[in-house]
């Protein structure tokens, strides 16, 4: 029963914080996907492309293959290039897709498998929690480069400063 109720809150938690990429990418130009901050610091671009070759990796074959896939170039995740936005975009779509598939085709009895990421054992449910902590990571810093760009033009993805009290009032007022 725990193992059911695990999976539907990864899924849950999954596509919550691709929704706030997804709302990101969608407010932002071609070139403001390629754009970097001053110090050589990743274009959204590097992170999508990084995101989608690790989520790849990883969910491809899940239980069977090691999570570091012999086709997996990571070093060119980050160099520059010049796709265009649908290509980034297919890159984001393509990496979540194979996640949440492989998650989703999960059953509870293969939290407890052992899977393998660059050789090294984990059980299935630490490989989730791996993901978990690295995806929420990246979809930050995509949110946080778009808060830059677009600056004055930003809609908070959350609750906007100064409505925290009415956000609260508005969820307490749901449960009446």
């Amino acid at each position: 029963m725990i193992g059911k109720i695990y999976l539907d809150s990864v899924l849950k938690r999954i596509a919550y914080y691709k929704s706030l990429g997804d709302q990101t990418i969608a407010v932002l130009t071609e070139q403001q996907l390629h754009w970097q901050p001053e110090g050589e610091p990743n274009s959204i671009c590097h992170i999508i492309k990084h995101m989608s070759g690790n989520m790849r990796s990883r969910w491809t074959d899940f239980l069977t293959s090691d999570g570091e896939k012999p086709w997996r170039n990571r070093d060119t995740e980050f160099e520059a290039d010049d796709l265009s936005a649908a290509a980034i975009k297919q890159l984001w779509e393509d990496g979540w897709k194979c996640m949440l598939d492989a998650i989703g085709a999960l059953q509870p009895a293969d939290l407890e498998k052992t899977v393998y990421i660059r050789n090294e054992p984990h059980i299935a449910l630490d490989a989730i929690n791996r993901q978990l902590a690295h995806l929420p990571y990246h979809v930050g810093q995509i949110v946080y480069i778009g808060k830059m760009i677009k600056k004055n033009d930003w809609q908070s993805l959350s609750i906007p400063k100064g409505k925290s009290q009415d956000f609260n009032q508005e969820m307490f007022g749901k449960k009446q």
